[in-house]
């Protein structure tokens, strides 16, 4: 069984996210979807909100697996026999960041390796944070997250 892992914050899980997981569930045996706990990030919703919010949109693939940790990566393949891990990139300017981050996590556990897939161009310009924009300023995030996403952004924004 090859089992991959699709990390990040999801702060709020995105339409990008959700294409990445969908298309890492295709092609392997087991996803897991796991929540990271970013300490430089500042999320909108609570670690229980999101972790909520990714068992819900990803509900319909039966092999993925979604659950938080707080630690590294490296770690975390180790404790769980993952051997790849996926990341999304929407544009070459996300290539600097994830690279450095591959050359450590190579460097913590030589036992997995990371592959970068690109995001449906429908999505190359879509992040949680723009998203969380948008929706401050009421606007409308109709097919950028989910429509279940939709609703719980409105409700973190009404009367604020």
């Amino acid at each position: 069984m090859i089992s991959a892992l699709c990390p990040g914050s999801f702060d709020p899980i995105t339409m990008g996210h959700l294409d990445i997981i969908e298309r890492t569930a295709r092609m392997f045996d087991r996803c897991h979807v796991t929540l990271f706990v970013n300490a430089e990030k500042h999320p909108l919703f609570t670690v229980a909100e999101r972790l909520e919010m990714a068992r819900e949109v990803t509900q319909p693939f039966k092999n993925v697996v979604v659950g938080a940790y707080e630690g590294l990566v490296a770690d975390y393949c180790r404790a769980n026999k993952i051997s790849i891990v996926i990341k999304g990139l929407r544009a070459v300017s996300d290539f600097e960041q994830e690279f450095i981050q591959t050359q450590m996590n190579k460097h913590l556990n030589p036992d997995f390796e990371t592959l970068f897939m690109m995001t449906q161009p429908a999505f190359a310009f879509l992040s949680s944070s723009i998203v969380k924009e948008v929706a401050r300023w009421r606007g409308d995030v109709t097919g950028l997250v989910p429509p279940s996403v939709a609703r719980r952004l409105q409700a973190k924004f009404e009367g604020a």
